[in-house]
């Protein structure tokens, strides 16, 4: 009879997936937010009446942020209440990502 063997082989891709699966990526965090943001905006706006929008996210050490820039006429929609609105959009996103992930 020989000694046991420590089991030194990697964990099955099976569990690794559950593991990573617990948190989305950060190009996933990135995207949700970005895409919630522009929905918002082009929601309420034109894409042709918007001269210029930039929205900036970064997800570093769990911390998110987001910066939205909108150049819009103003009218009936205040573009710096709608850029607000995309960025709380986008936090929501995010917020949902997670919900989502812990919830499977």
């Amino acid at each position: 009879m020989t000694p046991a063997e420590p089991d030194d082989e990697p964990a099955s891709p099976d569990a690794e997936s559950a593991a990573s699966s617990v948190e989305p990526d950060d190009e996933t965090i990135v995207n949700a937010a970005a895409d919630a943001a522009e929905g918002v905006i082009f929601d309420r706006y034109k894409q042709s009446s918007v001269r210029d929008v930039d929205i900036t996210v970064t997800f570093e050490d769990g911390v998110l942020g987001v910066d939205v820039y909108l150049d819009a006429p103003e009218g009936e929609t205040d573009p710096e209440t709608v850029a607000d609105e995309a960025a709380r959009a986008a936090q929501d996103a995010v917020d949902a990502l997670f919900a989502d992930e812990l919830s499977e």
